[in-house]
This record gives structure tokens, C-alpha cells and sequence, in this order.
């Protein structure tokens, strides 16, 4: 199904005209669940992996032998969301209790030792033809493939996330891989993405306030301001917000700025050849919250409470976005991300 982002609460460009010379696109991606196949984008879907090709790997030591099993996860959420839907909602039964406590325990893999290959799991591939606003990848390669690793173990602090990326040329996949590993415990439950398929959406887009001019910036903080003492507010209920209302919609996309609402903005530049990074890809915890309520799509009006804010399962951080950069000048160099 298609999904429409609604008018934004007022034209900002009628109040700060100078808005127009930032303003830009993302291509907002819409996951909700479904059954993609790998001929599709997809978020938690099957990858078109070439047969002969290794699959993606944990390069890292770390603990890999104790957590949940993903299947667990996965029934866990089946469980809460079915009795999420009874209406009127009274809470899971007690069977369900006692279910939901046994797919929550912790398993260990008999062996297991801090070096053995871990499969990383397949997050995300975005097809080119399907978000436009994907900056492009190396040697006329049209497919994204993003992939995780289920702990939290990693360089430079010892409990980083871990990413790996991977560019293709989707018509040269002639056999597919069709059974990959599969990581047998996950350190942590937010890293295993429920299958979503994609509905992507073009909308506009202004850069973080942060990172306007400084004179545009203090106006904008001035009306802000003089928005939240007066009372003025958007259709559910809070304040009007350039961050959150008027510049950056919430929820996974491709392309466009990236928010810094957690940290100040800092450069992200490339590592290997210092060239300022653009941002590849968004993943978000949840499409909407009380912040955002006005970018719920007009489809999706009336489920603000509803799962549908949380389609993929994803959780980054604490509830927070992951936003990937890549290098312009050579998009085959490593990324670089952060957690806002």
C-alpha cells in the first residue's frame, strides 16, 4: 500500500524565505511487514547473495556463545502482538506470560569460543530504482546490502556497534544463495529486523537547524520560542517544531540530512581520504513518536499507539536512529555512522 506523508502544519520557506536555498529531498522508506523476495528493497528481507560468495562474517573477538535465540525473539513479538490487537487490550493471559518468560531466556551455544565465524544478519538492500535519493554507489552498481552484527562488542570502545556494507550490480547475481547463516544467539533483541517491505515516499526536506547559518538558525530559535509561549501548536497536540515538524521526517530513509538531535553536529568526514561523507541510509527505532505526530502517514492515521510505529523490530540505541554515511569522492570506501 501506498504511503502519503501529509502537508506539513505551515509553508516554512513563507516565514524564512532563505530556507529555499537549503531546501532538498529524502526518500522516506516505509517498512511495514510483508513477504519480499530478493528481487525487491526490502528491510529484514532475503538478500540476493550470489551462491559462490562468503557471506558477511563478525571480522572482531568478542563474545558470540550466549543470548537469544532469534527465532525466540521473533515469537515473542508474534505473541505481544496478537494480544496487542484483542480489543479491549487486558494484558497477556498467563500461558502467554509464561511463554513470553521462557522465549525471553538467555541460551548458551555449546563451544562456542570468541573467534569463530558469526554470520552478521542481513538489515537492509535498497535497490536504486526504488529510492532516489540513495547517493550512488561505485562503478554503476545499482544495489545497497547493509549488514549488522548481533552484539554490542565492537571497536573502539568495546560495546560499539558493528556495519558492513556491500555495493552490487544486481543483474550479475545469476544463482542465489538460498539458505545464508544464520547467527544461532543475538546479543541483543533490537538487532533482528522482522521482514518489511518497502512503500517509498520522495518528500522535502531542510537541514538540521545546527547546521544553517548561525543568523538564520538564532531567528528560527526565536520563532520556536515565541511558538511554544504562545501556545501555538500542530494537530496532535505539542508545539510547533522545525526539528520535528518542518525539516527532517522520522522513521528509515535514504539520502537527504541527517538529524543531529542527540549530539551537536560534528564533521563526518571519510577516514580514508578526508572528504565530507554523505548520508546513505536512516535506521530508525520506530516511523513516528510524540514528537513527529505529523509525519504519520495519512494511512496510518488513527494507529499512533498501534505496532505500525514499530514495523521492523529495530531498535538502535536507546529508541534512537542509526544514520550510515558513505564517501562521495569513492563510495566503495568504509562507512562511517552514528547513534542520535
Amino acid at each position: 500500500m501506498q504511503r502519503t506523508t501529509p502537508p506539513r502544519p505551515l509553508d516554512i520557506e513563507s516565514l524564512f524565505p532563505e530556507l529555499a536555498a537549503h531546501r532538498g529531498t529524502t526518500t522516506r522508506l516505509h517498512p511495514r511487514p510483508g513477504r519480499p523476495d530478493v528481487s525487491r528493497s526490502s528491510v529484514g528481507g532475503p538478500m540476493l547473495w550470489p551462491a559462490d560468495e562468503p557471506w558477511p562474517v563478525c571480522p572482531e573477538v568478542h563474545g558470540r556463545g550466549r543470548g537469544r535465540r532469534p527465532e525466540d525473539v521473533r515469537r515473542e513479538r508474534d505473541v505481544l502482538t496478537a494480544a496487542y490487537a484483542r480489543k479491549p487490550y487486558s494484558g497477556l493471559t498467563e500461558a502467554e506470560k509464561r511463554l513470553v518468560e521462557e522465549l525471553r531466556r538467555d541460551h548458551v551455544v555449546p563451544g562456542a569460543s570468541e573467534n569463530d565465524p558469526l554470520p552478521l544478519i542481513g538489515l537492509a538492500q535498497l535497490y536504486a530504482r526504488d529510492a532516489p535519493d540513495l547517493p550512488p554507489g561505485p562503478d554503476g552498481t545499482d544495489l545497497l546490502q547493509v549488514f549488522w552484527c548481533p552484539f554490542d562488542a565492537h571497536r573502539p570502545t568495546g560495546y560499539s556497534m558493528l556495519l558492513h556494507l556491500r555495493w552490487r550490480r544486481a543483474a550479475e547475481v545469476v544463482d542465489v544463495l538460498a539458505s545464508p547463516p544464520r547467527p544461532r544467539v543475538v546479543g541483543y533483541e533490537g538487532y533482528v529486523p522482522e521482514p518489511c517491505e518497502l512503500h517509498p515516499e520522495r518528500v522535502v526536506t531542510y537541514p538540521f537547524a545546527g547546521l544553517l547559518p548561525e543568523e538564520l538558525c538564532a531567528r528560527i530559535d526565536a520563532w520556536e520560542e515565541a511558538q511554544e509561549e504562545a501556545g501555538e501548536r500542530e494537530d496532535e497536540g505539542h508545539p510547533m517544531n522545525y526539528q520535528y515538524d518542518l525539516s527532517i521526517p522520522p522513521g528509515w530513509r535514504a539520502g537527504g540530512p541527517a538529524s543531529w538531535h542527540l549530539t551537536d553536529p560534528y564533521p563526518m568526514d571519510c577516514a580514508t581520504c578526508a572528504t565530507p561523507m554523505h548520508l546513505l541510509l536512516t535506521v530508525d527505532t520506530s516511523e513516528w513518536d510524540g514528537g513527529s505526530g505529523s509525519w504519520i502517514p495519512v494511512e496510518d492515521r488513527g494507529l499512533r499507539h498501534n505496532p505500525a510505529a514499530v514495523p521492523t523490530g529495530v531498535v538502535v540505541g536507546n529508541h534512537g536512529e542509526l544514520n550510515v554515511f558513505g564517501c562521495p569522492a569513492d563510495p566503495g570506501h568504509p562507512p562511517r555512522w552514528s547513534v542520535q
